[in-house]
């Protein structure tokens, strides 16, 4: 019995051919990899000049937007960059240059992280009456057009990392938002797939602009400094 030997489709292509196919898909990644950088790094550089860390350089706002984050790891450690955030926050309010914030996350279920940094800047001294939660902002574009279209907000203070500041900031704009930054202490000991989520949200953010849809979740209007806080 004579055995069936499947020939391979690439044996018929010169190696030349096949050599220049593999450049190109190098290229291609590349080019790949370079156009995500840049999506991410080309927002810090429009928004250098009204992002800082230093509370006296913030402009006083009615109200600061606390981007949301999970209070812990998945491993059950605690999540030092919540804990940054908010230590920013608490600052920031403290400063006087801002009187009231909204913390915006994710709220589903027993999972809720406006109600876990509500209780993290009160324990840093913040009133409860002047922090507003909402539990829609399951992205940074559903934060920001949420301050916008929930809170009536046109002018605010963003509170967060400085590369996701810095994709607030230029969601906000393209509302017609006038926006500040306020950054909050980098956490560098993050897994690899949490260093690169910035890069991959850069460039979704510019789909979210471009196309400037409200979040599915509207709701009703909350005035802020009138509507009591809770």
């Amino acid at each position: 019995m004579t055995s069936l030997r499947l020939e391979s489709p690439f044996r018929s292509i010169k190696p030349r051919y096949l050599r220049l196919g593999l450049v190109g898909v190098l290229l291609a990644v590349l080019a790949g990899v370079a156009t995500i950088w840049f999506a991410e790094r080309f927002q810090e550089l429009l928004s250098e000049d009204v992002m800082t860390a230093d509370p006296a350089r913030v402009p006083a706002v009615e109200a600061g937007l606390v981007l949301g984050t999970s209070r812990l790891m998945p491993g059950g450690s605690p999540n030092m960059t919540f804990n940054y955030r908010l230590d920013a926050a608490a600052a920031l309010w403290k400063a006087g240059k801002v009187k009231y914030l909204i913390v915006s996350g994710n709220h589903t279920g027993r999972y809720d992280e406006p109600a876990d940094m509500r209780d993290g800047l009160i324990a840093r001294g913040v009133p409860a009456d002047v922090i507003y939660r909402d539990g829609k902002g399951m992205r940074t574009w559903d934060s920001v057009a949420r301050a916008r279209s929930i809170f009536g907000l046109h002018r605010m203070v963003v509170v967060s990392q400085r590369s996701h500041v810095a994709r607030a900031l230029f969601l906000a704009r393209s509302l017609g938002m006038e926006a500040y930054g306020f950054d909050a202490r980098e956490e560098h000991r993050l897994p690899l797939r949490t260093r690169l989520h910035p890069y991959l949200a850069a460039v979704l953010s510019y789909y979210d602009a471009w196309r400037g849809l409200l979040p599915h979740h509207v709701g009703h209007r909350v005035a802020i400094g009138i509507d009591p806080a809770g």
